[in-house]
């Protein structure tokens, strides 16, 4: 792989002459316009209400899926940075020109804005959720007298089954942000590409290989000749683009340390569990690459700090300021796990994340099982979860019994369907009849089942729980109307 496709700036749909309507000559790169084509979308703003670890939190500390994309944006620039002066410092690489380097740094803020902009409400157990209600209802849903999991081919299928919110970023920004035409928020190339983890179909993905890239879906069906343009392009052919591998190392970084520090404020760890838990790797963090680094030696340095100048609290004082060390720690590592595996990356014969074999690869392991262990396993978050279930589930029934004979049958739309339907975005509808246009009966009704995905997607935490109360009649819509 090349840097100059690599970062190819074409779009589905070409800017014009690059000036604006005043004359005056538009000084932006097109990575910069990508940035605020995205800050200016209404799919970003939603990102605030929408669970990162808590939904529906109440305090204004807890990450929301916007802070935590904003904090990926901002390790991932700087990853970017790093890595770029690395090449250029040690010539690694004759393709790579020193322009390259903050072409790379805005690409990168970019995508971590956008890496979860896909994700439906309520967290990563909406996507399981999702994928459930299909195992549990294809083989029950009729269409023309056939079950549905009997008409769809085995990729439409796999999709559903394995819905992932990775393949919805992609389908959202190519298709689904529909305001001056159908190619979306028509971001440059080598974002896209950026975004795509997994570049692998659904029926092709095998979660215990060995190799990275396969291991999830990275685009359904639907949008697969979007995905092949966007690779051919960029010339990455089935390999993950380079900076994908940076962009995920910026999304481990930034929820590894943020899930401790969130689970601390609301009372799941404890400073002296995550002390016990760190003592447990050090020593681990000691390599000729990097200066001797002692997680817990560090968390005890900043406690005893935080008593000397009285701070009211010591342990949230040391544990904040341990996070700001850390993510800076495992940037530098971050760093060398790419600049040290650069010819097998640029080769696309790199299978493992950043942290493979690195001195921060224990570390992180860690810091993944405590959260596991202490927070996603708990009983609090369970029962969000049954209760996140029985929305998604129900809005899923109701939707999807709706939208079965739209555009095909609509005659037999019972009438409560015929308002189910009117629910959804108009913008969602306009898209999916784009789509659809010309499409097989079989593929028209695996579009529309998307079509229910999409919107369902689009919802924030608050406005999927208002509409489940509000359908159940357990909040009048109309009070207070007359």
């Amino acid at each position: 792989m090349k840097w100059e496709q690599l970062l190819s700036t074409k779009r589905s749909r070409e800017s014009g002459s690059g000036r604006r309507t005043d004359g005056n000559t538009d000084l932006r790169s097109e990575f910069e316009k990508d940035y605020h084509r995205i800050i200016g979308s209404a799919s970003f703003r939603r990102l605030q209400d929408k669970t990162q670890v808590f939904p529906l939190d109440k305090s204004d500390f807890i990450r929301t899926r916007l802070t935590h994309s904003m904090e990926v944006s901002s390790i991932a620039r700087s990853l970017g940075q790093n890595i770029a002066e690395n090449i250029l410092l040690y010539k690694k690489d004759e393709g790579f020109k020193p322009h390259m380097k903050e072409d790379i740094c805005n690409i990168l803020q970019c995508a971590g804005l956008i890496h979860d902009i896909g994700n439906p409400p309520f967290g990563h157990y909406g996507e399981v959720a999702i994928r459930e209600w299909f195992e549990r209802n294809l083989s029950k849903i009729k269409f023309h007298g056939r079950p549905v999991d009997q008409l769809l081919n085995e990729q439409m299928l796999a999709d559903l089954y394995h819905f992932e919110g990775n393949a919805q970023a992609l389908r959202l920004v190519t298709k689904l942000h529909f305001l001056v035409d159908e190619h979306g928020m028509n971001l440059t190339y080598a974002l896209l590409n950026t975004i795509v983890k997994y570049p692998v179909p659904s029926h092709q993905m095998d979660p215990h290989s060995e190799d990275i890239k396969k291991k999830k879906m990275g685009y359904y069906y639907a949008d697969e000749e979007i995905f092949r343009e966007i690779e051919k392009e960029t010339e990455t052919n089935g390999n993950r683009h380079p900076l994908t591998y940076i962009l995920e190392a910026a999304d481990d970084i930034a929820y590894k340390t943020a899930d401790i520090e969130d689970a601390f404020i609301k009372k799941f760890i404890s400073y002296h569990t995550l002390l016990e838990e760190l003592k447990e790797v050090q020593g681990l963090t000691k390599s000729e690459q990097t200066e001797t680094f002692s997680p817990a030696d560090v968390l005890e340095e900043l406690y005893l700090r935080g008593k000397e100048k009285n701070v009211a609290h010591p342990e949230a004082y040391a544990i904040k300021n341990w996070i700001i060390c850390v993510q800076g720690f495992l940037i530098g590592q971050a760093t060398y796990g790419f600049t040290s595996n650069y010819d097998q990356i640029m080769a696309g014969k790199y299978p493992y994340d950043l942290f493979y074999h690195t001195e921060a690869e224990k570390l992180m392991d860690m810091l993944g099982k405590l959260a596991y262990r202490e927070v996603f396993t708990s009983d609090v978050i369970y029962r969000m979860e049954v209760a996140e279930e029985a929305v998604l589930d129900f809005l899923m029934d109701k939707f999807m019994h709706a939208i079965i004979s739209y555009d095909d049958e609509p005659e037999k739309l019972e009438s409560l369907d015929v308002r189910m339907v009117s629910f959804i975005s108009s913008n969602y509808k306009s898209a999916y009849h784009l789509q659809a246009e010309g499409k097989s009966d079989i593929e028209r009704l695996y579009l529309r089942l998307l079509l229910v995905t999409d919107y369902i997607c689009g919802m924030t935490d608050s406005y999927a729980k208002q509409l489940y109360q509000e359908l159940k009649a357990m909040d009048w819509p109309w009070s207070g109307i007359f």
